[in-house]
């Protein structure tokens, strides 16, 4: 769409929305910019997020120089030299989230606890909850500054924990145990319980070292997030599933004519920076960047509607995974206004037909939050850095095309293979328990881990340095600044 079809102005209330959403970042750069004026700028005149340009080919830009005008490398990613500014809160009190989070404790009692409880003829003193240090072995959903977590969702690891402190009179210890004894016979708890194997020992489908124990990651049956007792029955289904919706592996070379790997590597790197500016959460762009594989599978594409349908199905992730997603109009500001909001919702309609509604896919993310809670339950490295690691190295992944050949399930077990031997090189980075949980041996993942650390080891050289400059930032422990070895052991690929 040329910029003469391009709409002027947006109505009163799109306005006043788009200009809330980027008041922080234009009020930054209107500090640092020494010539600005004294006035406040207007909402309709506040600095727009670059849109994402001309996606084209960068080999095939350098080669027509001499046929036309060099295009600078800032159109191509735009976005990349945009400076988002963050907001600064005030911290975090752990005393309030304990304090909130106690309302449940109230309710069911675990058994450790009932069974000290006095008899109805003793007195029992009235007790003082004192709130649980916030430990920072523990990945918390928020940063130290407050600012988003990697997972605005549900962390991979306790985020912050409730006293062990409960609030019984003596006339309401008798119903407090009956509601308790209640509860855990309906689920199949034992008082007494001391599990050693693992829950999901009717799936085990690998065998165990005898001196490399399994540890048990599905034991906490208190934190209905964590769904233990549906655990394996969720992962089970999901790995099934994950076959069903990957996109075809070589649809660049059988169907499309005019759009290449480096056209859609250019547009995923746009789609980070939108996603951070947006505070997306990133089973949003995990999912958008399936929708995008699958409907690029089965459709021919023009390279001048591949940002469209880039916007197209983020707004579908969007309206999927998050609380309050960003409207249409929203979408077609960040790219500028090239497509109209009618063309927005034409191809939104478009690629919802094409997937025929199925827009439940199991993504990298939804296994590394299994995987990284097997690799925690060890205790080996510290939790945040190995999370933030593993997201890091799977969120590369998305850049690369030929990443397409490997299930997400795979990509994800070998993020975690080499988060662990990225910060621990001289251990083994596998483990009984790990090849439980993601029913893949060291030998399974030979093949995908060195892609991984290809990619970790070139990232530094990329032209796309969308993920790297996410993941330099203190709230993601500065992983994309770590040592990367510059080979790893083949003795650690040995079953």
């Amino acid at each position: 769409m040329s910029t003469q079809n391009r709409r002027s102005s947006f109505s009163s209330s799109t306005t006043s929305s788009l200009a809330k959403r980027h008041a922080s970042s234009s009020s930054s750069e209107n500090v640092g910019n020494n010539n600005s004026k004294a006035t406040a700028v207007p909402p309709h005149l506040a600095k727009k997020r670059a849109p994402l340009g001309n996606i084209t080919n960068r080999s095939n830009a350098v080669s027509q120089n001499a046929s036309r005008t060099a295009v600078p490398p800032s159109t191509l990613v735009p976005c990349a030299t945009t400076k988002i500014a963050k907001v600064k809160k005030g911290p975090l009190a752990c005393t309030s989230t304990n304090s909130s989070l106690n309302v449940k404790t109230n309710i069911i009692v675990p058994s450790k606890v009932t069974s000290s409880l006095p008899r109805s003829d003793e007195t029992l003193p009235r007790t003082v909850a004192v709130p649980a240090p916030c430990s920072m072995d523990m990945s918390p959903s928020k940063s130290d500054d407050v600012s988003v977590s990697l997972d605005e969702t549900m962390s991979t690891c306790d985020s912050f924990k409730s006293p062990e402190v409960e609030y019984v009179d003596n006339n309401d210890a008798p119903a407090v145990d009956s509601i308790n004894r209640k509860t855990f016979s309906n689920l199949y708890i034992s008082d007494h319980s001391e599990t050693t194997g693992n829950v999901c020992s009717r799936d085990v489908l690998v065998e165990m070292e005898v001196d490399d124990k399994v540890v048990d990651v599905d034991n906490d049956y208190t934190d209905p997030q964590l769904c233990a007792t549906i655990a394996c029955d969720i992962y089970q289904h999901l790995r099934a599933s994950e076959v069903k919706k990957r996109p075809s592996t070589d649809f660049m070379e059988k169907t499309q004519k005019d759009v290449n790997p480096s056209m859609r590597a250019i547009l995923i790197d746009w789609l980070v920076e939108v996603a951070e500016e947006y505070r997306l959460v990133p089973d949003t762009l995990y999912l958008t960047v399936n929708y995008i594989d699958r409907y690029l599978s089965g459709n021919v594409m023009n390279r001048q509607r591949l940002q469209l349908l880039g916007v197209a199905c983020m707004m579908i992730a969007s309206k999927y995974e998050e609380i309050c997603a960003p409207q249409v109009e929203e979408f077609c500001y960040i790219t500028d206004n090239t497509y109209f909001k009618e063309e927005v919702l034409q191809m939104e309609s478009s690629v919802l037909n094409y997937l025929k509604f199925e827009l439940t896919a199991p993504t990298t993310k939804c296994f590394l939050r299994r995987f990284v809670r097997a690799a925690q339950g060890i205790n080996e490295v510290p939790s945040m850095q190995l999370e933030c690691l593993a997201n890091y190295l799977a969120e590369l992944s998305l850049l690369e095309y030929s990443m397409l050949c490997y299930a997400p399930s795979l990509i994800a077990a070998s993020a975690i293979f080499l988060a662990n031997f990225i910060l621990l090189p001289s251990k083994r980075p596998w483990n009984s328990t790990l090849q439980h949980y993601t029913l893949y041996r060291p030998a399974d993942l030979c093949k995908c881990v060195k892609d991984l650390h290809r990619l970790c080891s070139n990232n530094h050289n990329s032209s796309l340095p969308a993920i790297r400059e996410k993941y330099s930032q203190h709230k993601y422990k500065y992983v994309a600044k770590k040592y990367v070895p510059p080979m790893i052991p083949p003795e650690f690929f040995h079953n």
